[in-house]
């Protein structure tokens, strides 16, 4: 079973605040600080870790490496395409997104960028002519909920808008495709169980040819280690020209966890949702096939509660936020079930 791959945690329920990480994971980045420590490493013995960790992103959202960059948050991928956008430009946000990916938008106002913030069932049905950009998430941080993205697709592709989509709280349980957005950006260290400070983004033609490389260093060149010195540049063909220098031992970290997750089905990878729909069948609730569940603790009473009985939970937005993962088991929905107070 894909959960015997992690160290037993009863009652932590927070994969979408932060992932833990396989066993072979904290193996592995164990022996690379022994190594450190010993002066065994060279710089260059990380090149073939952060390939790995490409390879397998690639796979798990069904496009080739060379369309995937790595990097190490959301925000920075955001930023990129918020500085390649034309002034006065137009962006479509989804109202209290997280917002990694709004403020990078909000934050070239001085240049006329509009951003207008619109409810998330009614994203697709918002997008309008003169729109640049549609920048949303696939799962709402908040509380799980996911987007129509089909939808969202369509309206975008009949305005000649382009398309960002952050799928950190998706990528690791819900099936992605990045090819059929312009951007995506995802952080690791949650669902995906890698360390935090590992991201990758991925782009289509359009977006290789519109966007700006404005974090281009060494690790962005067509040579990294022909690149480390000025003044000539010569950037990468493909994705890696939007390569952010990497914090080496956290790939060595991630390259485990992805592999993991890249030779796990996808109905294996549904596992949490199987968990949380269990739960909410307890609470009376209708399923949603999805790992999160929201409910609404203005007093923080449900977190509390939860917390009491030794479940490891998020307050979000007014509400308590529980998240099932591949090491969770029904033990823990019988620890979240008696903490309610429910059958």
């Amino acid at each position: 079973m894909t959960c015997d791959a992690f160290h037993p945690v009863p009652g932590y329920l927070n994969a979408a605040t932060l992932g833990l990480p396989p066993k072979a994971s904290s193996s592995a980045m164990h022996d690379a600080l022994d190594a450190w420590q010993r002066g065994g490493v060279r710089a260059a013995d990380y090149d073939d870790v952060v390939r790995q960790a490409r390879d397998l992103f690639g796979q798990l959202v069904h496009v080739d490496s060379a369309r995937v960059a790595v990097g190490s948050h959301a925000s920075v991928t955001a930023g990129v395409v918020a500085a390649s956008l034309p002034d006065g430009a137009r962006v479509v946000c989804v109202d209290g997104d997280f917002t990694s990916i709004i403020f990078p938008f909000l934050a070239q106002a001085d240049r006329g960028i509009r951003v207008r913030h619109v409810p998330l069932d009614g994203l697709a049905e918002a997008i309008a002519e003169g729109d640049d950009l549609v920048a949303f998430s696939l799962a709402q941080s908040a509380d799980g909920r996911v987007v129509d993205a089909v939808a969202v697709r369509e309206a975008a592709a009949r305005v000649g808008a382009m398309t960002l989509c952050d799928t950190t709280q998706a990528t690791g349980w819900l099936d992605t495709n990045a090819e059929d957005y312009d951007v995506t950006v995802c952080a690791a260290y949650k669902w995906l169980c890698a360390p935090r400070g590992v991201a990758f983004s991925t782009y289509s033609d359009t977006a290789l040819a519109r966007l700006r490389p404005v974090n281009a260093g060494w690790y962005a060149g067509a040579s990294v280690w022909d690149s480390c010195y000025g003044p000539q540049m010569t950037l990468a063909p493909d994705a890696r020209r939007f390569d952010v220098s990497p914090a080496w031992l956290s790939w060595v970290g991630a390259v485990p966890a992805l592999r993991l997750l890249a030779t796990t089905s996808q109905e294996e990878r549904m596992h949490g949702s199987r968990l949380a729909d269990q739960l909410r069948e307890r609470l009376d609730l209708p399923t949603q096939h999805r790992p999160v569940l929201a409910m609404t603790d203005s007093d923080g009473s449900r977190a509390r509660a939860l917390e009491r009985a030794g479940c490891v939970v998020a307050s979000r937005a007014g509400g308590v936020r529980v998240a099932f993962h591949l090491w969770n088991t029904v033990q823990d929905v019988d620890l979240a079930a008696a903490a309610l107070k429910v059958r």
